[in-house]
C-alpha cells in the first residue's frame, strides 16, 4: 500500500516537530490497511484525534461560536460520499464514509448528517473545543446572541484577516497498485458564517479520485472550489502527465487564475506520488507496505 498524507497548508506551524511526528504515524497506520478506501481512512481518522490540526477535535470556530465539521470520500471507481456542516463530530471522515458505502447520494448536510452518524453509531455531541479555540474565539470579542444580519456583518470584518491558521485542513491518498482512494477532512475556516461550507466536501474540489489518479487538496475553500483543483490536478494525471508535474503544473494555474493559496497530493495507480504548495509550509508524509 502506497499513503501519502498531508496536514494542511498555510503558515509554518509553531510545533512543526510534534506535528510531524503525528502526521508520519497517520501515514504509518495507513499504510498498514488491505484497502485504499481503509488506509485513508485510517491516515485522516489519526488526523482528526490530534488538535494540532483543523480537523475534528482542534476545528475552528463560525460566526455563532459553532464548531462544524466537513469530509470527503472517493475512490476509483468514481464511488463517493461526502458530509458536512456537522457539529460535534469529530471523525467526519467516517460520516462521508457512510453517506458513500450504505446510502445512494453523495452528501448529506448539517443536523441530519449528524442523525446519520448517531444511526450507525458515530460518535456525535463530542466536545472539538481546545484551550487555543477558546482563546482564539474570545480574543476576537463575538457578538453576543447576534442575529443572522448581525453575524454577517461581523463576518465581513473577520473573515480572512489572518487565515494563514485556517488551512490545516488534512488529507490522505492512498493506491495498492490497482484501486485508487482519497479523502480530506476539515473544520473549514475562522469566522466564516455559520453553515458555510467550503471546498473539501465537494467533489472534485477537496478532494477526487479516478482509475488513474487520487487527490486531495488543502488550502483556501473558496478559491479551491471555484477552480476545481483535486479535478484538474487527477485530470492531468489522467492525460499522462506525471503526478509530480501535475501537482507543480496545476498549481501553478490555480495561483495565477485564483490569487489563492493552496497545497495538493496526488498518488496515481503505479504509486508514484505528488506534492505541490504555495504556501509557507505544508507537512506531508508517505509510506509504503506490503500487503500479504
Amino acid at each position: 500500500m502506497q499513503v501519502l498524507v498531508h496536514g494542511g497548508a498555510g503558515s509554518a506551524p509553531d510545533d512543526p516537530e510534534p506535528r510531524q511526528v503525528v502526521v508520519d504515524d497517520a501515514a504509518t497506520a495507513g499504510a498498514k490497511c488491505a484497502t485504499p478506501q481503509a488506509a485513508v481512512l485510517a491516515a485522516v481518522h489519526r488526523l482528526e484525534a490530534d488538535p494540532r490540526f483543523n480537523a475534528g477535535t482542534g476545528s475552528v470556530v463560525q460566526s455563532d461560536g459553532t464548531i462544524r465539521t466537513d469530509a470527503g470520500l472517493m475512490t476509483h471507481d468514481g464511488a463517493v460520499g461526502a458530509a458536512c456542516a456537522m457539529p460535534g463530530v469529530e471523525h467526519a471522515v467516517d460520516v462521508a464514509e457512510v453517506v458513500k458505502d450504505e446510502t445512494p447520494h453523495v452528501m448529506v448536510a448539517g443536523e441530519r448528517a449528524v442523525s446519520l452518524a448517531e444511526t450507525v453509531g458515530v460518535a456525535t455531541d463530542c466536545d472539538l473545543w481546545t484551550p487555543a479555540t477558546r482563546d482564539r474565539w474570545a480574543e476576537a470579542d463575538p457578538p453576543a446572541d447576534a442575529t443572522t444580519r448581525e453575524q454577517l456583518a461581523w463576518v465581513r470584518e473577520q473573515f480572512g484577516t489572518d487565515d494563514a491558521r485556517d488551512h490545516d485542513t488534512v488529507g490522505a491518498v492512498a493506491t495498492d497498485g490497482q484501486r485508487l482512494a482519497a479523502a480530506t477532512s476539515t473544520g473549514g475556516r475562522w469566522f466564516a458564517l455559520a453553515g458555510r461550507v467550503g471546498d473539501v466536501p465537494q467533489v472534485g474540489a477537496g478532494f477526487y479520485a479516478t482509475p488513474t489518479a487520487a487527490v486531495s487538496a488543502t488550502g483556501e475553500g473558496e478559491a479551491i472550489a471555484r477552480f476545481g483543483l483535486a479535478r484538474c490536478v487527477a485530470d492531468a494525471v489522467a492525460d499522462g502527465e506525471a503526478p509530480q508535474h501535475a501537482a507543480d503544473r496545476v498549481l501553478r494555474g490555480f495561483a495565477t487564475e485564483t490569487d489563492g493559496e493552496a497545497g495538493v497530493i496526488v498518488v496515481d495507480a503505479d504509486g508514484r506520488t505528488g506534492r505541490a504548495n504555495n504556501t509557507e509550509a505544508m507537512q506531508t508524509a508517505a509510506d509504503t507496505s506490503e500487503q500479504p
